[in-house]
C-alpha cells in the first residue's frame, strides 16, 4: 500500500485530499505546515509527497529542498494554487518530479502519483545491453539504477533517473519533448515542455554538465534532446 504525506496548509483541502487518496488504497499522513511536514518524512516514510507550494512558516520551495537533502530518490508532486509558468519551473528546478494545479482533482492526482512511483524503479535493462555502460566520465547501471560520474555516485530523482535511462538507451536519436513527456512521465497531453526542460537542468548540473555546452545531453533546438555517447 503506497504510503502518502500531503503538506497542505488548508484545512477543506488537505481533508478532501486525504479521504479521496485512502479511498484509493493508500495511506496518507497529513501536515498543515512546512516544519510538520518535513518532521513527517522522517517519522512516515512516505513513498511519495504531496506538497502545495504556498505554506505558512517554511515555504513549499524550501520544503522542496530540504526534501531532497534528505532523500533524492524520494518522489514529489508540488501542488501550485494556479499554473503560473514562473511558480511551477522553480518548484521544478528545486526537485519537484511533477505538478498539479490547484483545486486537485483526485483522478489526476491518483494517476500522477501512480506515474511518479512508476518512474523510482527505472526503466527495465534491454537485451544486449551491458549491465554498466561507460560515457567517458559517466557511469551507468541500466539494471542496478545507479549512476556515477568519475566513479562517485550521483543520487538522481526518479525523473532525473528514468529520463536519463530513456536517452542513453538509444544514443544519437532526438527525442522530442512531447515523446520524453509520454516515455518518463506518462503525460499524453501537450503543454508541459516545462517538466523536460527543468529536469535536463537538475540532470545537467548533477552531472558536472557546462551549461552552455554540454557533453552527454545535448539540445535539438525547436524539437527536443538527444544522448551524445562521444
Amino acid at each position: 500500500m503506497p504510503r502518502v504525506l500531503l503538506i497542505e496548509d488548508d484545512r477543506a483541502v488537505r481533508e478532501g485530499v486525504a479521504l479521496a487518496l485512502r479511498r484509493q488504497g493508500h495511506e496518507v499522513a497529513a501536515a498543515e505546515t512546512g516544519e510538520d511536514g518535513l518532521e513527517r518524512v522522517r517519522s512516515f516514510r512516505p513513498d511519495v509527497v504531496v506538497l502545495d507550494l504556498m505554506l505558512p512558516g517554511i515555504p513549499g520551495l524550501d520544503v522542496c529542498r530540504h526534501v531532497r537533502a534528505l532523500d533524492q530518490t524520494l518522489p514529489i508532486i508540488m501542488a501550485t494554487a494556479r499554473g503560473d509558468d514562473e511558480d511551477i519551473v522553480v518548484g521544478l528546478e528545486a526537485g519537484a518530479d511533477d505538478y498539479v494545479v490547484k483545486p486537485v482533482q483526485a483522478r489526476v492526482l491518483e494517476a500522477r502519483i501512480r506515474a511518479v512511483l512508476r518512474r523510482s524503479t527505472g526503466v527495465p535493462a534491454e537485451a544486449g545491453i551491458p549491465k554498466i555502460e561507460s560515457y567517458g566520465d559517466l557511469a551507468i547501471d541500466r539494471a542496478g539504477h545507479a549512476v556515477a560520474w568519475r566513479g562517485e555516485p550521483v543520487p538522481l530523482a526518479p525523473s532525473e533517473l528514468r529520463l536519463l535511462l530513456t536517452l542513453s538507451a538509444s544514443p544519437g536519436q532526438v527525442f522530442s519533448r512531447q515523446q520524453l513527456l509520454e516515455a518518463v512521465w506518462e503525460h499524453s497531453y501537450h503543454g508541459d515542455a516545462r517538466l523536460v526542460d527543468a529536469c535536463v537542468k537538475r540532470l545537467r548540473s548533477k552531472m558536472g554538465e557546462p551549461p552552455r555546452d554540454p557533453r552527454y545531453i545535448q539540445t535539438v533546438r525547436g524539437f527536443g534532446y538527444r544522448f551524445a555517447a562521444r
